[in-house]
């Protein structure tokens, strides 16, 4: 959970999801990972996409436009407005 007066930490996290679903929505043509599903990305890391596709929807009252904006553009209905 991002702290409070922290909007950067949060922020990070948001891009590195983002960056995580783009890598697999062009890996897989599209579609919504599932809930279990955990993308690698190029740095070696690990993340939990679909676990954080479910928070961005659920949270999606916290997330700034540019983020919804970002997110229906990948088709994302929900995010859109």
């Amino acid at each position: 959970m991002v702290a409070r007066g922290q909007p950067e930490r949060g922020a990070d996290a948001f891009d590195k999801g983002f960056q995580a679903l783009t890598q697999y929505l062009e890996r897989e043509g599209g579609g919504t990972p599932g809930r279990s599903h955990v993308e690698r990305l190029p740095d070696g890391s690990e993340h939990r996409t679909g676990v954080w596709v479910a928070n961005q929807r659920q949270r999606r009252d916290r997330l700034t436009a540019q983020q919804l904006e970002a997110l229906a553009a990948l088709g994302h209905e929900w995010a859109g407005s």
